[in-house]
C-alpha cells in the first residue's frame, strides 16, 4: 500500500469516527434488510474470479454484523440467495451455494448471532437444509441479533407461502372456507409470513448503485424507508453504513400518514 492510499485510509477512518460520534443510538433502525448486491461487478472490476466475488461479499458479513452490534440493531435480514438466482449456470450456483452454506455455519460457530432462516427451504439441497435447520437450533438461545438468512427467498413466493400456510392452517382446524374468507386480515396474513412475529424493516440498504428492490420483502417493507449506496458490497466499508444510520435519522418516517 502507498503512501496516498494510506492517507486516504486514514482519512476515512477519522471520518467514520466523526459520524459515529454524533450518532444517535436511540435513532437507530430497529431492523434492516440487506440486498447485498454487486460481488460479481466487483470482481469483474479488480480482475478476479465470479466465485472471488462471492466469497469476498460472503467475507464482508461477519464484519457488517459487528457493526450492527456496536449500534444496537436488534435484527438483520441479509438477502444470500434469491428464487431469480436458481436460474444462474450450474458451475456458478453450485460453488455459491457452497460458500453460503459456509456464511450459516460461520454465523451460528460465532455465537453471537442467533440464525432463522427465510425463503422455501423445498428449494435448497437437502445438505444445505440441515445446515440450516442445525444453525438456527444451535443459536436459538444465543441473546444476539436475530439475523435472518434470506436464502432461496423471492417475495411473491413469501406471500404464496403465507396464504398456503394460512389455508393449511385452517383445514386442520376445520374452519370451513366461507369463515375463514370473513377472518382474513394483514395481521392474520402477516403471522403466516417467513419473518412471522418480527417486526418489519425500518431500513432497506441495497448496495452496487441500483434502486429497486427485486421483490425483496415485499409485504414487510411497505413502510421502510430505503438507502441506495453506490459501492459493490465486497467494498462496503463502516462509514458507508454509518452514512446510511445518519440518513435514516435525518428523515421523518410518515407511515402513510
Amino acid at each position: 500500500m502507498n503512501l496516498r492510499d494510506k492517507l486516504r485510509g486514514l482519512l476515512v477512518r477519522l471520518y467514520a469516527r466523526r459520524v459515529e460520534g454524533h450518532l444517535d443510538h436511540a435513532q437507530v433502525p430497529q431492523h434492516i434488510g440487506v440486498i447485498m448486491d454487486g460481488n460479481r461487478r466487483w470482481a469483474k472490476a479488480s480482475g478476479s474470479s465470479t466465485m472471488h466475488g462471492h466469497r469476498a461479499g460472503a467475507e464482508k458479513i461477519e464484519e457488517f454484523l459487528g457493526w450492527c452490534t456496536e449500534t444496537d440493531v436488534e435484527v438483520v435480514t441479509l438477502w444470500l440467495l434469491s428464487t431469480d438466482n436458481f436460474d444462474r449456470p450450474e458451475d456458478e450456483l453450485v460453488p455459491l451455494l457452497g460458500i453460503i452454506e459456509d456464511v450459516v455455519r460461520t454465523l451460528a460457530a460465532d455465537g453471537r448471532w442467533r440464525v432463522h432462516h427465510v425463503g422455501t427451504p423445498d428449494l435448497l439441497p437437502s445438505g444445505m437444509q440441515r445446515t440450516l435447520k442445525e444453525a438456527e437450533e444451535a443459536t436459538a438461545d444465543v441473546d444476539g441479533i436475530l439475523v435472518n438468512v434470506a436464502i432461496g427467498y423471492g417475495g411473491r413466493q413469501e406471500i404464496a407461502d403465507a396464504v398456503r400456510s394460512m389455508l393449511l392452517d385452517a383445514a386442520e382446524r376445520g374452519t370451513p372456507i366461507e369463515e375463514l374468507a370473513e377472518s382474513v386480515d394483514i395481521d392474520m396474513i402477516g403471522r403466516h409470513l417467513y419473518t412471522g412475529a418480527q417486526p418489519d424493516p425500518d431500513l432497506v440498504i441495497r448496495t452496487s448503485g441500483e434502486q429497486r428492490l427485486s421483490g425483496f420483502m415485499l409485504w414487510q417493507t411497505a413502510h421502510s424507508e430505503y438507502y441506495f449506496c453506490e459501492v459493490f458490497w465486497p467494498a462496503f466499508r463502516k462509514v458507508d453504513f454509518l452514512r446510511a444510520l445518519r440518513d435514516y435519522a435525518a428523515r421523518h418516517r410518515r407511515f402513510g400518514g
